[in-house]
Parts: structure tokens; sequence; C-alpha cells
């Protein structure tokens, strides 16, 4: 199966979710994130916004021990931006909520941990994303902090086709917990 074949179906397959399992099945993600040492011990976390069903963090963005970063779509490029849990939020390119451009930036070498949306991951840590390629870029730039894809238990798949592009991430988080893959960055 191609990765456009096998991202229709699992999209398919996550936008069938009810509003019930989808808000269970987020709130349990951020469960076990908030039960691991790589979050509890991270200063600056970089995250996400949920769209199309993502997994929804959102809950975990009010807790004000963590500074939290958001991208901005710029061109093909990923700009990191603080955000703190009630400043207002503009809907990107995309159709995504990002943060304002006139709102303090992030450098990834500047987080402790990175939490990256995917549509599937494979149990070596490779990711399956939307196909634009930003993830990509920003995880082939040489950054050296720990990365996390956040996917619904349904997407982590045993081996997913991959190009010579693709960067493995250091662990998976699903609603039935976390897996790491070796050494952690």
């Amino acid at each position: 199966m191609t990765k456009k074949e096998l991202r229709r179906r699992l999209l398919k397959q996550r936008q069938a979710m009810t509003k019930e399992d989808w808000r269970e099945k987020s709130d349990r993600v951020c469960t076990q994130l908030q039960s691991s040492s790589l979050f509890t011990q991270a200063k600056t976390i970089l995250a996400y916004f949920s769209f199309r069903q993502e997994p929804d963090l959102h809950p975990l963005f009010t807790d004000t021990q963590h500074c939290w970063g958001f991208p901005r779509c710029v061109g093909k490029s990923l700009l990191w931006h603080s955000w703190k849990c009630g400043e207002a939020l503009q809907t990107g390119a995309y159709g995504i909520f990002e943060p304002h451009a006139n709102s303090p930036t992030l450098e990834p070498d500047d987080v402790d941990l990175i939490l990256v949306p995917a549509v599937a991951c494979d149990r070596r840590g490779y990711r399956l994303g939307y196909g634009g390629g930003f993830y990509d870029r920003l995880l082939s730039s040489g950054i050296s902090k720990p990365t996390i894809g956040i996917i619904f238990d349904f997407a982590f798949l045993p081996q997913l086709p991959i190009d010579g592009w693709d960067q493995p991430l250091n662990g998976v988080c699903t609603e039935t917990g976390i897996t790491i893959f070796g050494r952690v960055r």
C-alpha cells in the first residue's frame, strides 16, 4: 500500500470516530504524556493544535509549569511561537489554529520536547504525515531534542512505507501507552 492510500484509509478511520470516543482517547493520550518523565522534566514543549480529529492535547496547555510553543506555517517551513492558554489564535493557511505572527518566537533547539502530530507511526519510530513535508524538514534539520509522535492506537502500525528523507521519532504516544525507541537524544 502506498503512503497516499494508507493516509487516506487511516484519516477516514480517524474521522469515523465518534466525538465521545475521540475525546476519551485524547484524554487518555494526555494522561499518558503527563506520566512520562520526558514530559514532566521538560520546561519548554513544542506541540500542535488538533486538526482533523488528531489526538487533542488542549487539556495539557493549561499547565503553567511548561512554556508551550506552536507552529505557524510560513511558506514551506514551520516557525515556532510561544503561546499561553487564553491568548488569541488565528486560523492559518491550512485551516489550523496558530499563534499570531507577532507572538514571541522559539527555536527548536531551545526546547526540551517536541510532540509531533501524525497520521500514523510504526514500531521503528517512522511517521506518516499529511504529505506536506513540514515536520520532515524539521526532523531532518539536525534537531537534537526528544520527539514523540502523537497518534491513536489503531494508527500504531508494525511498519510504514518510508522514503530516504524520512526521519524516525524518539517515541510514540497513544491512549494505551508510550513507546520509546532506543536512546532518547
